[in-house]
């Protein structure tokens, strides 16, 4: 779903829905009692948030799991797989998956390590583990009770913050900002701290700063006229990238998260594109829900997370690491 304007305020709309958000609560709480959290026999380090539209998981995974490559860990991420089909537990692969079969950031993901997908997490835990898994990585999880975190990520979007402030569907939290920061051993800020957010977390909370960098193939925009399209939590964060690369954007097509591109939608862009006589452009993530046919001649606009203290990052994670280490 697009994220809603009125998650940023709390104005009519969002007052009107509090009863909701209270029944939300409840029939969460319900869902979630008396469930056990196991302990796997290597350490989980989960990437979560609290909003619901994305806060910009995925680049912190990848970062993460480029980490403890270079560590010289074999980690591997297990994700839920949003949008797919598939119940699992199944390793993603590249070549013969699609995103409607196992979503779209696995996709993403697998590009760059070993990912499994599957509806139910500790059951695609154990299938990583018994392949070799010496580290897992949870994309998304912050919520889920089914598995014991060593460490979690709080991953917080700089410019979006916690919108309103109010549970779904007044707002965008999927849990109070107090139980999420409960459950967390850092906070991630993702670029730079446009609403205060920082204000509002225990002072106690180690906060590691990120921001996103596009990739040496994005320099290439620089003064070229683009159309953009993107499905991702917020649309106007790939678009203000492109304007920071120094193109020039003529005009934009948001859609929801995840959402699946048909040919009639491409075949749209591609012609109001080539009537503005610019080029047409997306994300990666976007690029992982197009057929083959469909991507052809669209170009992909690929960023990376950079931690601004990486040396943050090894102090949480290298005492969670010894055994993983010491057993290769």
């Amino acid at each position: 779903m697009k994220t809603p304007r009125f998650w940023r305020y709390k104005g009519v709309v969002s007052t009107a829905l509090l009863p909701v958000s209270s029944l939300y609560r409840l029939l969460r709480d319900a869902r979630l009692r008396g469930q056990v959290a196991k302990t796997l026999p290597v350490p989980v380090l989960c990437v979560g948030n609290l909003t619901a539209g994305g806060a910009g998981k995925t680049p912190v995974v990848l970062a993460l799991l480029d980490w403890l490559g270079r560590q010289g860990c074999a980690a591997h991420c297990i994700s839920r797989g949003y949008g797919g089909s598939l119940y699992g537990p199944v390793r993603v692969d590249t070549q013969e998956h699609s995103a409607a079969e196992v979503g779209d950031e696995p996709l993403l993901i697998a590009a760059h390590s070993p990912c499994w997908v599957g509806k139910r997490r500790l059951s695609v835990a154990t299938a990583a583990v018994l392949d070799g898994a010496q580290v897992i990585v949870m994309d998304d999880g912050l919520q889920n009770p089914t598995v014991k975190k060593d460490l979690s990520l709080l991953v917080i979007d700089g410019g979006y913050g916690m919108g309103n402030g109010r549970l779904l569907p007044a707002g965008p939290l999927r849990e109070s900002l107090a139980e999420g920061v409960a459950k967390a051993q850092a906070a991630v800020l993702v670029g730079e701290d446009e609403t205060g957010v920082l204000s509002l977390l225990p002072s106690a909370l180690p906060v590691l700063k990120a921001r996103l960098e596009p990739q040496e193939d994005a320099r290439r925009w620089r003064g070229r006229k683009l159309v953009a399209f993107a499905g991702i939590g917020r649309p106007e964060k790939f678009y203000s990238t492109l304007a920071t690369l120094g193109a020039e954007v003529v005009k934009t097509f948001s859609f929801a998260d995840h959402h699946p591109y048909t040919q009639t939608e491409i075949d749209h862009m591609r012609r109001d594109a080539a009537q503005r006589g610019a080029e047409l452009v997306t994300t990666e993530k976007d690029a992982m829900r197009l057929t083959p046919q469909m991507r052809e001649g669209i170009g992909v606009v690929r960023v990376r997370l950079v931690f601004a203290q990486e040396a943050e990052l090894e102090k949480l994670c290298m005492p969670l690491l010894v055994g993983s280490l010491s057993a290769k």
